[in-house]
């Protein structure tokens, strides 16, 4: 195990009944609140006027910056940053999944400073400082409620990217897992999917020899996942199936099970951050599809580490290490179809002809994240895996 520093600042309150408190939580850090959310949804499940209620009777003035979607866009997180300005916010209130929590995250970095929030999205600024953030979570997915990223579509370069840094933790997050029992089915499996593939490319891409305890924790949450998904499908308000996985997206991505593995790599999210940039497929499905391409490619140049994940997550016994790496992929696969997410580019519209520009879109990312081995040709090698 490598040494690793492991500091998570963000406070999670997590449990039934909890958004009453996020009044209390955000005044703490101001009474000028940017309270940012999606579309409808959060007004018709009745979320909207719990957290309204609650930071309104903590004394808060709520100016409100709503039309967040799926893979947030540049151009609102600019309007966001104009109106928290207008208003003078002091603090930003998040009401969503990762979208929206990445989303308001931006603004708070983008608030502060005079040149474009972008500049931090490609690495050519650090963020210093930030508005204070605390969230309400909507949906079991990216981990953005206790961790440091943010991820963000440039509308007119077409082009997805992420960046973390110190500053973006947000200061509490509410994780009340009742607040998901009406997420639709697909968008259920979609989240999972996003989980799992954090997972994976820790498990994947980690060169540490030993790594049995967090090995041990990754294996223990993939299962985990996959089971509570099934669960969740079957019966949406399961509360305790929601709460595992509401808790296991939390874990899969707020430093924990990384701590140790030394440098990691995110080649499914890099291939995907171009899939629904040039696509607009929700970040799940192209993840679906990703993890697929990314696992076959594994399955033939580094085929012990998915072998042993089969083994020990699914209790896959087949044959030579190398079967046993194709019997895993392929116990994915099917989960992906058995739970109705694309798995392969012809489902989203895009084919063999596609790649070259797929993966011209992608460098750019593996650039500002320095994953150097990963060049253009690798990427098109991921893509064809990832063909029907």
């Amino acid at each position: 195990m490598d040494n690793f520093v492991l500091h998570n600042p963000t406070k999670i309150l997590f449990g039934k009944n909890t958004i009453p408190l996020i009044g209390k939580e955000t005044v703490a850090f101001g009474n000028n609140a940017l309270l940012v959310y999606g579309k409808n949804s959060i007004k018709d499940n009745g979320i909207y006027q719990r957290v309204v209620s609650s930071l309104t009777a903590a004394g808060a003035q709520i100016h409100e910056h709503p039309g967040v979607q799926s893979n947030p866009l540049l151009d609102h997180v600019h309007d966001g940053i104009a109106k928290c300005r207008k208003h003078n916010c002091d603090v930003i209130c998040a009401v969503g999944g990762g979208s929206v929590i990445d989303e308001a995250k931006a603004i708070s970095a983008g608030v502060l400073v005079d040149h474009d929030v972008w500049k931090f999205l490609t690495g050519k600024k650090s963020i210093k400082q930030t508005l204070p953030l605390t969230t309400v979570l909507t949906i079991a997915a990216s981990g953005s409620e206790s961790n440091s990223g943010m991820v963000i579509t440039h509308d007119f370069k077409k082009q997805k990217f992420g960046f973390a840094n110190r500053h973006l933790f947000p200061k509490t997050s509410i994780l009340d897992p009742e607040t998901t029992f009406s997420v639709p089915s697909d968008y259920t499996a979609f989240g999972a999917i996003d989980t799992l593939s954090h997972i994976l490319e820790f498990y994947l891409t980690t060169q540490v020899v030993d790594s049995s305890v967090q090995d041990s924790l990754m294996e223990g949450l993939v299962k985990n996942v996959v089971m509570n998904t099934d669960r969740c499908l079957v019966d949406p308000t399961d509360y305790d199936a929601r709460a595992n996985l509401m808790w296991s997206a939390s874990l899969a991505l707020n430093g924990l099970v990384s701590a140790g593995l030394g440098k990691v790599m995110f080649p499914m999210h890099l291939v995907e951050h171009s899939l629904s940039a040039l696509y607009d497929v929700p970040h799940g499905a192209g993840l679906a599809i990703t993890i697929t391409g990314w696992m076959r490619y594994c399955a033939r140049t580094a085929p012990f580490r998915i072998s042993k994940l089969g083994k020990n997550a699914f209790g896959i016994e087949a044959g030579s290490v190398t079967e046993s790496a194709h019997a895993t992929t392929d116990y994915l696969l099917e989960w992906f179809r058995r739970i109705a997410a694309p798995t392969c580019l012809e489902d989203i519209g895009a084919g063999k002809e596609s790649i070259p520009y797929i993966a011209a879109n992608a460098l750019p990312q593996a650039k500002v994240w320095r994953m150097r081995e990963i060049s253009e040709k690798v990427i098109e090698e991921i893509l064809h895996c990832c063909l029907k």
